[in-house]
């Protein structure tokens, strides 16, 4: 096989393994790499579904006016990741790792950066391993390998989190630990999925470094020998009821359950928070990803509301109350999507209010109000839309009716709600409707149009030799 037709096929292989891995840990995600063979090689790039469009300009100035990519470019057999300080350049929007060795001088990977990540750590780990897969294959340069690359990288997100957690704890200084992370990300995966009597777990595990355990408030502790193994689920799974809707917690040393403590927890500690079909895990006080069906993502599973930001900068209501209204809506959607019943919120705009068929008051609920805003909170149970104005920041009526004539994008897959805001935001073009699905997801809607509609890429072909950047780019 030649020189090109290697390149080729593993750059191909090794690509669309990361973005199936990412897409199915994050939202659907693209990929793309610039790459270098040699030192004096001209960079290629490989942007199958076009992540880097728009970037041309910095990519211009970075790599084609500037040779200080190239600096360091020499290296050992072993393949080094291009840390900060040195020359990289920043993409918004993006996710990105470079990294060099002796058989690959210089690779630089991206992905894209979904406002709603618990935190990027563990897709760096992941641009991680397909650096390294390829350097190894360039070095090894056996087509044999090249399937299971591709097979490994769709599959990697134990051990993304897993490898940024080990990070994290030694970059703090934990280099020196007992913790063993695996067989707690095996155990909170596993508990997540148990249910109890019918309930799914609801509660929180503290994992706390063996040397540790002297500063935690134990309220009660367990015998040696009677100590549950975290392997056993079932046993786990039971004991959480003990901590549920309170602020005690499980407290492991990674292996075993000690006893149940209550207060702040010492060192760089692991938490997994379970909270019935979903759940998050923390490292000390930050977010590392979330778990649901059986295993991590990305998402913090909060609403992202970025399209209705956008909307609202065009009404010409002041910043303050912009900010106001976000505020509420969010807290809103997202208390809907935790009580795991639907909802619409009608958004009105304008400066004459719409009249909607439904149940209205006598005079309007002031949302900015605490008990008022959790009243609005309960009449998003029953049937029919919530009628707010954006401007008062007031709910005006409940139970409102949504109707208009048929539409192109109509999907008889997504139900009632969605399919007649649709219809009502097409003949009516100062509102914007946000449709909270029973199952978590949200819509935004507005003059027939779906904002929050996810892009679904093409799959990835056969890909011929990468262009050379600077054809790219003029291109």
């Amino acid at each position: 096989m030649g020189e090109t037709s290697f390149e080729n096929i593993c750059i191909f292989h090794i690509m669309d393994g990361l973005r199936d891995g990412l897409s199915h840990f994050s939202h659907p995600s693209r990929a793309a790499l610039i790459y270098a063979v040699t030192p004096d090689s001209p960079p290629r790039i490989c942007d199958p579904q076009d992540l880097l469009r728009g970037h041309e300009p910095k990519l211009r100035d970075f790599y084609l006016y500037s040779n200080k990519w190239r600096e360091s470019a020499a290296c050992g057999s072993r393949m080094h990741l291009i840390e900060r300080g040195e020359p990289t350049v920043d993409l918004s929007g993006t996710i990105s790792l470079g990294a060099r060795s002796k058989s690959m001088c210089y690779q630089m990977w991206f992905t894209e950066e979904h406002p709603d990540m618990c935190s990027v750590g563990p897709t760096k780990r992941w641009l991680e391993y397909a650096a390294g897969m390829l350097s190894q294959n360039f070095d090894t340069r056996d087509v044999m390998n090249l399937d299971t690359a591709g097979f490994m990288l769709q599959h990697c997100a134990t051990h993304a989190v897993r490898d940024y957690i080990v990070d994290e704890r030694s970059r703090q200084g934990w280099l020196d630990t007992q913790i063993r992370v695996y067989p707690f990300l095996d155990a909170v995966l596993g508990v997540s999925g148990t249910q109890e009597e019918g309930a799914w777990p609801r509660g929180r595990v503290v994992v706390v470094e063996p040397s540790q355990l002297d500063q935690v408030r134990f309220i009660c502790r367990f015998p040696a020998m009677e100590q549950p193994r975290l392997v056993d689920i079932k046993h786990v799974r039971k004991l959480l009821q003990a901590v549920e809707e309170t602020g005690r917690v499980l407290v492991s040393d990674g292996q075993r359950v000690l006893g149940i403590a209550i207060g702040p927890m010492p060192g760089s500690y692991l938490s997994a928070q379970f909270s019935g079909t979903r759940g998050f895990l923390r490292l000390k006080d930050d977010l590392v990803c979330s778990f649901h069906d059986g295993s991590f993502h990305s998402s913090n599973l909060r609403a992202n509301l970025v399209q209705l930001e956008e909307q609202l900068l065009e009404t010409g209501m002041s910043l303050e109350s912009q900010h106001s209204l976000l505020q509420i809506v969010s807290l809103m959607v997202n208390r809907v999507r935790d009580r795991k019943h639907g909802c619409t919120l009608v958004i009105d705009t304008a400066e004459e209010l719409l009249t909607m068929s439904g149940q209205h008051f006598e005079e309007p609920l002031d949302l900015q109000e605490s008990s008022q805003l959790k009243l609005a909170c309960s009449l998003a149970k029953l049937d029919g839309a919530l009628h707010l104005d954006a401007r008062g920041i007031k709910l005006y009526g409940f139970g409102c009716l949504m109707d208009g004539r048929s539409v192109p994008g109509e999907n008889r897959a997504r139900g009632a709600r969605f399919n007649s805001a649709l219809r009502f935001t097409a003949e009516h073009e100062d509102i914007v409707v946000i449709v909270v699905s029973s199952d978590r997801p949200i819509s935004i809607i507005k003059n027939g149009v779906e904002l929050t509609a996810l892009c679904h890429f093409d799959q990835i072909g056969g890909l011929s030799r990468p262009p050379l950047l600077a054809e790219w780019i003029m291109s």
